[in-house]
């Protein structure tokens, strides 16, 4: 059985830092598409880099790739697979343009309908999923929530994290991830109660996110992939 995720010891050796180039050169008989920019952050395809070099028991490298190295092509591809495309990047969408709490529609002073807001959804449904797969060991890639707008270019202003434990007193839950933001921090974390879903939730981290709150979280789709070796001369 592999060890415990720990970022200390499991997480990469760089952060979430990278200069403006393209993430992604795709060449065509039309030309090169470039795709994204790395200056907006890696995160997804660094979290779910971690966890693949984890489950090979293999370490993650510590010096940071240039552009069109093989580590940076993987965590690139990485990052495009943590997408989802299309059904993943339409559910950050659709989260982004929910309310933190729940919503009821009333006609002649009854309820017809609740629309579950973000703190419902990440409580009720997405920990429950979560925890599962934490109690068995296995940590869990979720994607995080930090900003409410329907402009499709805001998708980028979320965020994705690595869950790797946590720790539970009567409802209130403090979930350790390892966030490529803050590198090999063991001390990273999300907190939150868990009595009133229905109601808007305060998440606190200490993730790096500037200013931005957590609204709320998910399991993200995860399959593993082949690590790439990177071998000194």
């Amino acid at each position: 059985m592999a060890e415990s995720f720990l970022p200390s010891r499991h997480g990469f050796g760089f952060d979430n830092s990278w200069p403006s180039q393209p993430a992604l050169v795709l060449p065509t008989p039309l030309g090169d598409i470039r795709i994204g920019n790395a200056a907006g952050g890696l995160c997804g395809g660094m979290a779910f880099a971690a966890l693949d070099y984890w489950r090979a028991g293999a370490a993650p490298p510590a010096e940071r790739p240039a552009a069109g190295q093989p580590l940076y092509r993987y965590i690139v591809t990485r990052l495009i697979q943590s997408w989802r495309i299309p059904t993943g990047v339409a559910k950050y969408y659709w989260w982004m343009n929910l309310p933190d709490g729940d919503t009821t529609v009333r006609l002649l002073g009854r309820r017809i309908l609740t629309e579950r807001g973000l703190s419902w959804r990440t409580i009720a449904i997405q920990w429950p999923r979560i925890r599962a797969e934490l109690d068995r060991g296995r940590p869990v890639p979720i994607g995080v929530v930090t900003v409410s707008s329907s402009r499709p270019r805001d998708l980028s202003r979320n965020h994705q994290v690595l869950a790797y434990g946590y720790d539970g007193t009567g409802g209130r839950v403090t979930l350790r991830v390892y966030d490529p933001n803050r590198g090999r921090r063991d001390d990273i974390l999300i907190a939150f109660d868990t009595a009133t879903p229905a109601e808007p939730t305060t998440f606190e981290h200490n993730l790096g996110l500037g200013q931005r709150r957590v609204r709320g979280f998910f399991r993200a789709a995860y399959s593993p992939s082949e690590v790439v070796t990177i071998i000194n001369p």
